[in-house]
């Protein structure tokens, strides 16, 4: 008689959620999925749709949980499947796509002079309440005879897939920088970023003024300080 298989052992077993399915992979490979981070390596084809209809019907649980009528209320009726697309199809979708496709040139000039980037505008979600965090970043490159140049429209492509997550703006930048400097290869980098948060615009202390302005810096940037003045000056946060 064959051996069964308790449910829980079995990655593909239809008789569990599809997140269920995803999570034990993760546990598997050992791999960890904290809110900023990209899982996206671990779900199988299909699965995002599936995906969406188990959020979906958990969303509509918390409707109820929220005493909103959902059946008579035409405004609310599709709200549970809207917000579970919203979530995985756009503003976490950081999460669950693989990175974008960039194509890297080489550096055949041997261009070595401060190239900046931006102001990109961003939007991501802090992961302490979902509220929006939009901002603007800003990118400055040292380029070496190694380096490898992406695009103009890349920069924003990947800041895109970076900002697509619940998360707290320094940690967004610090991802930033690192897939900047795994694809780049450049002497130096900075990464600036401005931003409102709206948990803190929208409840708390309802303060619709104050903005977070943080930055990374890596190589030349990080040693030279005449380098990190230029930049900094040139970009002008207030202008």
């Amino acid at each position: 008689m064959p051996n069964k298989a308790h449910p829980e052992q079995r990655d593909d077993n239809s008789i569990l959620p599809v997140s269920a399915r995803i999570r034990a992979r993760l546990l598997k490979a050992k791999r960890r999925f904290h809110a900023n981070d990209n899982i996206s390596a671990f779900i199988k084809e299909g699965e995002i749709d599936a995906l969406l209809e188990e959020v979906a019907g958990k969303m509509e649980g918390v409707l109820e949980s929220l005493v909103i009528d959902t059946q008579s209320d035409h405004n609310t009726q599709d709200t549970a499947r809207r917000v579970a697309k919203m979530y995985l199809t756009e503003v976490f979708r950081g999460r669950y796509q693989l990175a974008p496709a960039v194509t890297e040139f080489p550096n055949a000039e041997n261009l070595n002079e401060l190239m900046i980037v931006g102001p990109i505008t961003v939007r991501s979600a802090c992961s302490h309440h979902f509220c929006p965090i939009i901002g603007r970043l800003w990118i400055g490159l040292m380029p070496n005879e190694h380096s490898n140049l992406i695009g103009l429209s890349k920069y924003a492509r990947l800041a895109e897939w970076i900002m697509s997550r619940p998360q707290i703006q320094e940690e967004a930048i610090t991802q930033m920088a690192g897939l900047l400097m795994d694809k780049v290869s450049p002497d130096g980098l900075a990464v600036v970023m401005e931003a409102d948060h709206f948990c803190m615009h929208w409840r708390g202390v309802k303060d619709t003024d104050t903005k977070m302005i943080n930055s990374v810096m890596r190589g030349s940037f990080l040693k030279d300080s005449a380098l990190r003045r230029e930049f900094l000056s040139l970009i002008n946060l207030n202008h």
